[in-house]
């Protein structure tokens, strides 16, 4: 197995341990943060330590290549096939000067895209998990990228999306060269994931210089009703 089988596990363990709530065996990032929770493995101890972490009845989100495995008095509310790539070939960008780090201030904005397009879960708490780039104009945020999930010496390109208004301006393609650019200059090899119907989506990032390196399970999990 290696770090990106089980990215959550791996973020959560090391460069996330920060934002993280269980402990050897079950880890989840704090729910303000993220939905995201893993297991180091599948044995039976493991899944108990998940099941007890979900004493709060929240809704736990795992993606991983292994299929996932349901601890006794939880349920599959929701799953899903996806696909995880990494940057083979990365494309590289010149400089664009619209492209802007995106702060604290922007924070409402950034919510407001991410519920209007939904590129993926995002909470008021995502720039403590990475930082995020955006193109603005007249000081609307037009379209954004950044980084989540840190397993260590990867970085994972995130909540890439581009208002309806801007679509056809090639903004989420470059910024997602930008933020994939950022994180090799760090040493670091970006990777991203996508659900295996989005077809657009994969072809966009393949055109990029990214490849698909497995498939991926999502699946949401939360404590069966009594």
């Amino acid at each position: 197995m290696t770090p990106l089988d089980r990215p959550i596990w791996s973020a959560l363990a090391s460069r996330h341990a920060h934002l993280s709530e269980g402990g050897s065996l079950a880890k989840r990032y704090q729910p303000t943060v993220s939905a995201f929770a893993a297991t180091v493995d599948d044995t039976a101890s493991s899944l108990q330590a998940l099941f007890d972490l979900s004493s709060d009845s929240r809704s736990l989100l795992f993606l991983q290549a292994d299929t996932v495995k349901v601890p006794a008095g939880m349920t599959i509310v929701s799953a899903a096939a996806a696909v995880q790539m990494i940057a083979s070939h990365p494309s590289t960008v010149e400089q664009d000067d619209r492209i802007a780090l995106l702060g604290e201030a922007d924070i409402p904005a950034m919510q407001a895209l991410a519920e209007l397009t939904k590129p993926g879960p995002f909470t008021a708490r995502a720039l403590e998990l990475g930082a995020f780039w955006g193109v603005k104009e007249d000081g609307r945020l037009l379209a954004m990228a950044g980084e989540r999930m840190k397993p260590q010496g990867f970085s994972e390109i995130s909540g890439v999306c581009s208002h309806p208004d801007a679509r056809g301006r090639g903004l989420a393609k470059r910024l997602s060269m930008f933020v994939a650019g950022r994180i090799i200059e760090r040493g670091e090899e970006p990777f991203l994931h996508a659900y295996a119907t989005n077809t657009a989506a994969i072809a966009l990032y393949e055109s990029i210089g990214f490849s698909v390196r497995s498939a991926m399970r999502v699946a949401v999990l939360q404590r069966a009703a009594n």
